[in-house]
């Protein structure tokens, strides 16, 4: 059996955060969660993830400052982010951060699993190279 790879949920809604774990552990993988930037980046350098799912809108700190903070960082996990925000705006400043996908909210399962698979199986230090 493959070893269980660790995710990271970032993301205040709970629900989503939740079922999120659920159909992650369903997968094989170990999860882990933080309702704000401030707890991802603890969890990131405490636990660290082999991936993260990082909301873009969040209280006390949201996903952009999370990704300014890891991205010239040769040791930060891959991360994907997600969001409810339309603007292209959004995705390009994203991108340039580094994610390795950006899923606008509300998005298909599968979707979010195959950005997943791609994240874990990437070299590491290879966080450029967001799709829509």
């Amino acid at each position: 059996m493959a070893e269980q790879k660790l995710i990271l949920i970032v993301d205040d809604d709970i629900e989503l955060s939740d079922g999120l774990r659920v159909v992650l552990e369903r997968q094989g993988h170990r999860v882990i969660q933080a309702r704000d930037g401030h707890q991802g980046k603890q969890q990131v350098y405490n636990q660290r993830p082999d991936l993260v799912i990082l909301d873009m809108m969040m209280p006390r700190m949201g996903g952009y400052p999370v990704l300014e903070h890891f991205k010239d960082k040769p040791d930060a996990p891959p991360i994907i982010m997600i969001t409810a925000n339309e603007g292209s705006r959004h995705k390009a400043y994203a991108e340039y951060l580094g994610v390795i996908d950006y899923i606008r909210k509300p998005f298909a399962m599968e979707r979010l699993l195959e950005a997943v698979e791609r994240g874990l199986n990437l070299p590491p230090s290879t966080s450029q190279g967001a799709t829509e």
